[in-house]
């Protein structure tokens, strides 16, 4: 019996500036001073999810050889196990170091609020104004995300421990499975609604700089999870 796994991968929305910026400058510099250094900050958030997929695909490895083993191997399977749920605690580690990143950059994209306000431009205005509502959802998208993703790793160690127990049965071993497999549908959702935010916040930051006539070289569009 297999376990479906599902990779998190992380968003990145990177861009260089051809325009020179200045804390004191008009309110349409401030405002872009403030969304490039979140994205900085979330630099942090893009290192650990590539840790994070290297992990997964070490367990993933860990857990195909424990369900190649029969009960007869016990030895080997405590071991494996062991590895793994290594790999797990491993990942609660990352995940730790990615809310930080996150926690750091919503703290200064929330300075970003305090100076829509001083923008004369109606259209920019309103733009920066749905931007900023739109970063909004995206961090309680990423809130349900990480929840989410916190819950299966629980449910994977726990099936860890139960494979170190010589009297493990069948079915407590496919309930626990069956577990896994819904929280990381949960998972695939709370993702999907991330990227879609992440998506709209995009669009309407290449919006605002446009409308502010701020000249800009792209590196990437945002990627998908």
């Amino acid at each position: 019996m297999s376990l479906k796994k599902f990779t998190i991968v992380a968003l990145g929305f990177m861009l260089l500036f051809i325009l020179a910026s200045c804390s004191n400058g008009t309110p349409e510099e401030q405002i872009q001073n403030h969304l490039e250094e979140a994205v900085t900050l979330e630099e942090g958030f893009e290192k650990q999810q590539s840790k994070i997929t290297d992990l997964e695909k070490k367990e993933q490895e860990l857990y195909n050889q424990i369900m190649d083993l029969g009960k007869d191997e016990m030895d080997k399977i405590k071991k494996l196990a062991k590895q793994a749920i290594e790999t797990v605690d491993k990942r609660k580690e990352a995940i730790k170091k990615e809310e930080e990143s996150i926690e750091q950059a919503k703290e200064e994209f929330t300075k970003t609020k305090e100076v829509v306000e001083d923008l004369e431009a109606k259209e920019a205005k309103d733009t920066a104004e749905k931007m900023v509502e739109t970063m909004q959802d995206r961090y309680k998208a990423y809130d349900n995300l990480n929840k989410a993703y916190k819950d299966a790793l629980k449910l994977e160690k726990e099936m860890y421990e139960l494979l170190s127990k010589e009297d493990l049965k069948q079915e407590t071993l496919t309930k626990k499975i069956d577990a896994i497999n819904n929280a990381y549908e949960k998972v695939i959702a709370s993702n999907d609604n991330f990227n879609k935010h992440t998506k709209e916040y995009n669009e309407m930051k290449r919006d605002f700089y446009e409308q502010v006539g701020m000249d800009v070289t792209y590196e990437g569009d945002s990627d998908e999870k």
